[in-house]
């Protein structure tokens, strides 16, 4: 079965264009409690550490994966997988003898090729189906042949555009081999596609630490870091805008505005002070 590794997980990526962004549902609210609402929401997205490249921390990208609203993503149609958990498969496996286990192994991989030629043959659900099959045969000491199992049945996922799933299988298979350079490759891509764009330069820059050789890795570097500090300019000023204009709307009954208002920096001390001028309108 060696020869056949080093073949069996070289199909290429299924990547299609990024699900549409759910429109969310309007409200009757006030005008003043839709701008407070639509300033808290921009503010909770805005990152200001900087890091190596200039961009954003990716903390506040990840809380993306988690919070908002996965109806855009097809993942539903075909979670939950049905795996066993690694506790399961250990606990199962204590009742196995060692011959029994090398049974299981060879018969996972005849499974992987399985699932590979399903996916070639544009049978995405059912690959994941034989993936799934094989990772609750495969013995939990195969890391490696586990994390391949994990990376092929995250690319069947993308090819049905159920990119959060995906992102979760590269993410186990990476954690089953760090090194692994086609996991680190598709989840960067997965996470760009879901404009979660500081984790996708940091998996490329964990790609380039690895194979330097990798042009995508290298490329990425350029391309990321001046999209990410873009971004975050257009969020600061849009979250200033907002306030600007919540300030405006509080000001308006004494007759004042933010122009009436002007912050002025201390060049000595780096503080603000805000000076009134009752002219402005």
């Amino acid at each position: 079965m060696a020869g056949k590794d080093a073949n069996d997980e070289e199909f290429q990526d299924a990547l299609g264009e990024p699900a549409p962004s759910p429109q969310k549902a309007t409200t009757n609210k006030p005008d003043h409690e839709k701008l407070i609402d639509d300033i808290i929401e921009k503010n909770s997205k805005l990152s200001l550490t900087d890091d190596e490249g200039g961009a954003a921390g990716s903390e506040g990208a990840s809380n993306k994966d988690n919070d908002e609203d996965d109806s855009g993503d097809k993942a539903d149609v075909i979670q939950p997988d049905g795996e066993l958990s690694l506790e399961e498969l250990q606990l199962q496996e204590k009742e196995l003898s060692v011959e029994q286990l090398a049974a299981n192994k060879e018969k996972a991989d005849k499974l992987k090729l399985e699932g590979n030629e399903l996916f070639k043959n544009d049978e995405p659900e059912r690959a994941i189906v034989v993936y799934t099959e094989a990772l609750n045969i495969c013995p939990s000491v195969n890391s490696k042949e586990r994390a391949v199992l994990f990376c092929n049945r995250a690319a069947a996922k993308m090819k049905l555009e159920a990119n959060r799933a995906a992102i979760s299988d590269c993410t186990q298979a990476i954690e089953l081999n760090p090194v692994y350079v086609r996991a680190l490759l598709r989840r960067a891509k997965l996470y760009e596609q879901d404009e979660r764009l500081d984790e996708a330069l940091t998996d490329y820059k964990r790609v380039y630490e690895i194979d330097p050789g990798q042009p995508e890795a290298r490329e990425a570097q350029i391309r990321l870091p001046a999209l990410i500090n873009e971004r975050n300019e257009k969020l600061k000023t849009e979250m200033l805008s907002s306030l600007k204009g919540l300030g405006d709307m509080i000001l308006k009954p004494f007759g004042l505005s933010t122009a009436n208002f002007q912050m002025q920096q201390d060049p000595n001390s780096g503080s603000y002070s805000i000076n009134f001028n009752q002219n402005n309108s």
